[in-house]
């Protein structure tokens, strides 16, 4: 911090010791110690307290950076959901008035129009009242997860 050579250290205490003299001498450097040292925590609770303040003021900034980057997706995936809304309600109003053909007297299977259908589509029965009765069981063979028993 300070660039003292060792004649000059030496210079001021011999200085010290014919101003101040023997007998104080060693107080005197002991409280100059004590000072020193609080002053040295001070400066680095200075320091802190400084870079505390410039950490919480970036954190600051990359939360609202954060949160206006999370309002915008929130928005734009509104904004998709509303179009995919619309467009589901117009495509569900053009497909109404010829959703199914006059019911006959006896329950008939549906036919599927395209081979990916055949093999996707569950199958789903017509009934009396034309509304469509689907029947989908799925059996993939996994059995549940169990905890083991602990041995004894």
């Amino acid at each position: 911090m300070f660039d003292f050579s060792i004649w000059e250290v030496a210079t001021v205490g011999v200085v010290a010791l014919v101003v101040i003299g023997p007998e104080r001498l060693p107080k005197v450097a002991r409280t100059a110690g004590h000072l020193f040292g609080r002053l040295q925590r001070y400066v680095a609770t200075v320091k802190a307290d400084i870079n505390r303040e410039i950490e919480q003021s970036e954190l600051a900034k990359v939360k609202q950076e954060v949160q206006d980057a999370a309002r915008s997706f929130e928005h734009s995936v509104q904004e998709h959901a509303a179009s995919i809304e619309k467009e589901a309600a117009k495509l569900q109003e053009s497909a109404q008035p010829a959703a199914l053909p006059p019911a006959a007297d006896a329950m008939q299977p549906a036919t599927p129009t395209t081979a990916f259908e055949s093999a996707t589509a569950p199958a789903a029965m017509v009934v009396k009242d034309s509304t469509p009765v689907e029947q989908m069981t799925f059996d993939f063979g996994i059995e549940p997860v169990r905890p083991r028993a602990k041995p004894s």
